[in-house]
């Protein structure tokens, strides 16, 4: 099995690219000596991306305010934000740090960063 990883700047294109480049058909040989094409066929399933908002978020109140917001800090540091349209899960951090997982497209993100936004926008810690 391939596995694609791929880190997510600022823009697609890069990745449009690297499609562009591992779509060559490659060769190898089996090891009685026939040779055969390797030509993977695969498709995006997942990508990942981070964000930070640059301020400090009340995690306790985001969870207890969201019914989709689970946040257990004896076990993890972040509050985990399940989105149903997207289906993606966010990891949200005291620090302001979002990491986003589950989704197909950039679009799909940009939607997943812009809901969390709503959600923790009234729970922003003054700077100390």
């Amino acid at each position: 099995m391939i596995a694609l990883i791929y880190t997510y700047i600022n823009t697609f294109h890069p990745y449009l690219k690297v499609v562009v480049k591992m779509a060559k058909a490659e060769y190898a040989k089996t090891k009685s000596g026939k040779r055969v094409e390797l030509n993977p066929k695969f498709k995006i399933e997942n990508i990942v991306a981070s964000a930070d908002l640059g301020v400090e978020l009340d995690l306790y109140g985001i969870a207890k305010a969201s019914p989709d917001v689970d946040y257990e800090p004896e076990q993890f540091p972040g509050a985990i934000c399940k989105i149903h349209d997207p289906k993606t899960a966010l990891l949200l951090f005291k620090n302001g740090k979002i990491i986003c997982t589950g989704a197909k497209t950039e679009a799909d993100i940009k939607r997943a960063i812009d809901q969390v936004i709503k959600i923790v926008k009234n729970y922003i810690l003054e700077p100390s």
